[in-house]
C-alpha cells in the first residue's frame, strides 16, 4: 500500500507557561517561514477575482474591532490624522469612521466600497492604510494605532479551556477559514501563495512587535530560546514556504 505525501504540513512547538494554567502552542512552520506583507507588491486581495490594480490588501470589507477599547482607540488615533494623511479625512470627521453592520457588529465604516481609512491609488503618498501611514510618519507603532484585526493578520492567536480550567493558546497563520464563509470565497490569499515568502527575515523577527502584544514579551523571549535550542540539535532555523492549495470556492 502506498501513501500519499500530506499537504501543508506544518511543525509545532509548545511549553507550559511559568506563571499560570496555560500551555502555549506555536506554529514553527509558519513563525520560522519568510512570510512578508507583499501590500502593493503583487498582493491580489480578498474579493472575488484578481484585483491587483485596486491595490486593496485585506482592506476591502473594513475591519471587525475586539472590543470596546479597540474601537476607542482606533477613534483617538482617527481624530489625529490630517487631510495629508487620510484621503477620506472630511467623510470620516463628519460621520466617524466607525460604525454597527447589519449584523450588529461594530466595523470600520467603508467609503468607496472598502475601508474608510484605505487610502486609494492616485492619493498622494500613495495607497494603503491612513492610520499605517501616521504611525510611520510619527515614529510610532503601526499596531498601536490599527484596529486589532489588521495588526494581528496574518498571526492567528486561539485560546481554548477544558474542563479543569487549563487554557491552550494556539498560535498560527491566519487561514482563510479564519474569515468565516467569505473567506473561501476569495480568489487569493496571501499564506497560500509563495509570492508572499520572499522577506529578508523570518517572522519571528519580522513580527516581533505583534507577537509580544499577543504573547507577552516573557513568553516570547522563551520561544526565541526554545527555537535557538531545537536549532542546536540540528532542527532549520528557517523553513521553506509552505503554500497550501486553493480550497474549491463555492459556486
Amino acid at each position: 500500500m502506498t501513501t500519499q505525501p500530506l499537504e501543508d504540513r506544518h511543525e509545532w512547538l509548545s511549553f507550559e507557561d511559568p506563571e499560570e494554567s496555560r500551555t502555549w502552542l506555536f506554529d514553527v512552520t509558519f513563525l520560522l517561514s519568510r512570510w512578508t506583507c507583499i501590500f502593493g507588491s503583487g498582493c491580489q486581495g480578498v474579493l472575488t477575482e484578481d484585483a491587483t490594480d485596486m491595490v486593496q490588501g485585506c482592506c476591502s470589507y473594513g475591519a471587525h474591532f475586539t472590543d470596546k477599547a479597540d474601537r476607542e482607540r482606533v477613534k483617538r488615533a482617527a481624530a489625529t490624522l490630517t487631510p495629508e494623511q487620510w484621503q477620506f479625512h472630511a467623510e470620516g470627521t463628519a460621520k466617524g469612521p466607525i460604525t454597527k453592520n447589519d449584523d450588529g457588529a461594530w466595523v470600520t465604516r467603508q467609503a468607496d466600497e472598502a475601508c474608510i481609512f484605505l487610502n486609494r491609488p492616485g492619493f498622494p503618498g500613495g495607497p494603503g492604510c491612513a492610520l499605517h501611514r501616521a504611525a510611520l510618519e510619527r515614529g510610532e507603532r503601526p499596531l498601536d494605532l490599527k484596529p486589532d484585526v489588521c495588526w494581528m493578520v496574518p498571526i492567528r492567536r486561539l485560546d481554548s479551556t477544558d474542563d479543569m480550567g487549563h487554557v491552550t493558546s494556539t498560535i498560527r497563520e491566519w487561514k482563510r477559514r479564519d474569515w468565516g464563509d467569505g473567506g473561501q470565497e476569495f480568489h487569493w490569499w496571501c499564506t497560500e501563495s509563495p509570492e508572499a515568502f520572499t522577506g529578508e527575515t523570518t517572522v519571528l523577527v519580522s513580527m516581533k512587535d505583534e507577537l509580544v502584544e499577543l504573547v507577552g514579551q516573557q513568553v516570547y523571549d522563551l520561544l526565541v530560546d526554545a527555537v535557538i535550542e531545537r536549532a542546536a540539535n540540528g532542527a532549520p532555523l528557517l523553513h521553506p514556504a509552505v503554500p497550501v492549495p486553493t480550497p474549491t470556492r463555492r459556486r
